[in-house]
């Protein structure tokens, strides 16, 4: 167990970091995430008052429909990483990451005084990740099956009422349970039950969300980091970029939308790295002249692959896939190479 965002987190259960890992991609984890912020944001002015700080249109957003999203700042920053829910014409439902919360209430806040913000603080958030998922919570409420990747419902699940979308963090197919803190561990009991199902703690968690190339706030985003710069320019809707119906109106659109159609001078990508030791987060990366041309945001090894992985951003001319590069590791370099992100196919339940 370790402090993390004001919580204990446990690292790993007793199968360990590699078998959680590997049982997450071959059957079906269990994840506590209760630590997420979740927030309900309502009022007649909520969807106008979100566009100005996330570059999306939620008119494309149907109800129980949800979007990857970002909070901006004047800049072009990243504040946070989310994911919103339409639940109805004028309520959202928000799950922002943990070490945000307070930072991002008070900035929707600010730009938002007459929207009604709800923090759901408490209340029980489980994902159950991992091909075996889905057969999992059928067995509970056969209509979980009618769910797509990206949608949600709010359904009882052996009497209890939960909210659960189709999402999650790992790349696998999923999903994520919003249930009252009452019944958590009820359901949690529930889900056990299931020979396919283990716990799974953040080591794993990590490791598979760096095989599925899915960023973490803090490491591969920040408030000095564009949505361009980490790769993540698809997130904005057609409509708010440039020439759109709906083009600017939000936070940072004149360093953003720019960036988009002109490059930008970094770049997030995804690394193989040489040898068996992995390469981690503030390692310096330098070309093949020793000049320094990035750095790691974020490194471990593959339990997937049986190899090291990593993240990082490069200057724009080393981004090429195959470009051969050095991480500086106790002053000694490792080869890695720029490679195609995701490392590990994504299997989202999309049809």
């Amino acid at each position: 167990m370790v402090p993390f965002a004001g919580y204990s987190m446990p690292v790993h259960y007793p199968l360990g970091i590699m078998e959680e890992h590997l049982h997450t991609r071959s059957n079906a984890g269990l994840f506590d995430v209760s630590h997420m912020g979740q927030l309900v944001i309502s009022g007649e002015g909520a969807q106008r008052g979100l566009e100005r700080l996330i570059p999306i249109d939620l008119d494309n957003l149907g109800i129980d429909r949800q979007s990857y999203g970002l909070l901006t700042n004047e800049q072009g920053g990243i504040l946070d990483d989310l994911i919103i829910t339409r639940w109805d014409h004028q309520r959202f439902f928000v799950v922002v990451n943990a070490v945000c919360v307070e930072q991002d209430i008070n900035h929707l806040r600010q730009y938002m005084p007459d929207v009604e913000i709800q923090h759901l603080s408490g209340r029980g958030l489980l994902a159950l990740q991992g091909p075996k998922a889905a057969a999992v919570l059928t067995q509970l409420a056969p209509e979980v099956s009618e769910l797509r990747f990206m949608q949600g419902r709010r359904i009882t699940l052996q009497d209890i009422d939960c909210y659960i979308t189709r999402s999650g963090y790992t790349g696998e197919d999923g999903f994520e349970i919003s249930v009252n803190p009452q019944q958590s561990q009820v359901l949690v009991d529930q889900l056990l039950a299931f020979d396919s199902v283990q716990w799974i703690g953040l080591g794993a968690r990590d490791s598979l969300r760096l095989e599925a190339s899915l960023c973490l706030y803090g490491h591969d985003l920040d408030q000095q980091t564009t949505p361009v710069e980490a790769g993540l320019t698809w997130s904005i809707s057609q409509s708010r970029r440039q020439g759109g119906s709906k083009a600017g109106g939000f936070l940072g659109a004149e360093t953003i939308l720019p960036q988009i159609v002109n490059g930008t001078a970094k770049k997030r990508v995804a690394f193989e790295v040489e040898g068996r030791a992995p390469v981690r987060e503030g390692a310096e990366i330098v070309n093949l002249a020793g000049v320094t041309v990035g750095a790691i945001t974020s490194g471990g090894f593959a339990p997937s692959l049986q190899r090291p992985i990593a993240m990082g951003y490069v200057s724009a001319e080393s981004a090429a896939l195959g470009t051969e590069l050095r991480a500086i590791v106790r002053g000694k370099p490792r080869e890695i190479r720029v490679v195609a992100m995701p490392l590990v196919p994504h299997n989202y339940q999309r049809n």
